[in-house]
């Protein structure tokens, strides 16, 4: 193992450490929803936070509710950084959503790894239907202050279930494709369905072990151990050809 291994370990386990520091200042009760997001690389449970961005966890609770998320795609993932979906079918096709909301990033959780934020256009308040898991700690696409390119991104759900399922997904060869010139997985990698679970049952299974959020992830391959982050957060836009990339 040579050193940048080693640093990128550590790096990561600081991370979580951190990470483990500021959850549990995280306001949670048995009453908070979770959802399940059945993949065909595996189950991705979230526990999802209405007591920090409360419009935020309604508006993704009535797109799982109408059924929106099934059948669509990760159509964006990048190693170390994010995987981002909820927007499109298997044929890259845009799916319409619902008019969009206020950003609640200023009152959320920050976007450390295991969270879930909602994506966005430019303009802060244009939150739809697409959201994407932080891979690791994206301190750029927290809020800092009301001004243009520093109102950050609303992180609304901590992953409870399924972190290595998103680690692995954030991993796989990627292409261009439909209306993205990058980062789309060569081979489409599904939401099969997206649905509230009940969640005393999970949350008291969560009491038993080390939430998966706080588990530092192994150093991934060495083609892709120091990824370069792009420069822009996460968007999403109610047209497909002005999809920005984080």
């Amino acid at each position: 193992m040579n050193s940048l291994s080693h640093a990128c370990i550590a790096r990561r386990l600081w991370s979580a450490v951190v990470g483990a520091a500021m959850l549990a200042f995280v306001p949670a009760t048995q009453a908070d929803p979770v959802v399940e997001l059945q993949t065909d690389h595996g189950r991705i449970v979230l526990r999802l936070h209405p007591l920090m961005a409360p419009q935020t966890v309604e508006n993704f609770l009535r797109y799982v509710d109408d059924g929106h998320y099934n059948d669509t795609v990760v159509h964006r993932a990048v190693a170390g950084f994010v995987i981002q979906g909820g927007g499109y079918d298997i044929s890259l096709r845009y799916r319409p959503t619902r008019e969009p909301i206020a950003n609640e990033a200023p009152r959320c959780l920050k976007n450390t790894r295991g969270t879930i934020a909602m994506a966005r256009s430019i303009e802060p308040n244009s939150t739809t239907s697409q959201f994407f898991v932080n891979i690791d700690d994206n301190n750029h696409l927290n809020h800092v202050k009301p001004e243009r390119g520093y109102e950050g991104y609303c992180a609304f759900a901590t992953v409870i279930e399924g972190m290595d399922v998103a680690e692995r997904i954030s991993q796989l060869p990627t292409t261009s494709a439909g209306p993205f010139s990058e980062h789309v997985p060569v081979e489409p990698v599904r939401i099969l369905s997206a649905s509230r679970v009940e969640a005393s049952a999970i949350l008291a299974a969560q009491e038993d072990r080390e939430p998966e959020a706080k588990t530092p992830a192994k150093a991934p391959p060495p083609s892709s151990r120091t990824p370069t982050k792009p420069a822009k957060p996460a968007s999403s836009t109610s047209k497909p050809q002005r999809q920005g990339q984080p």
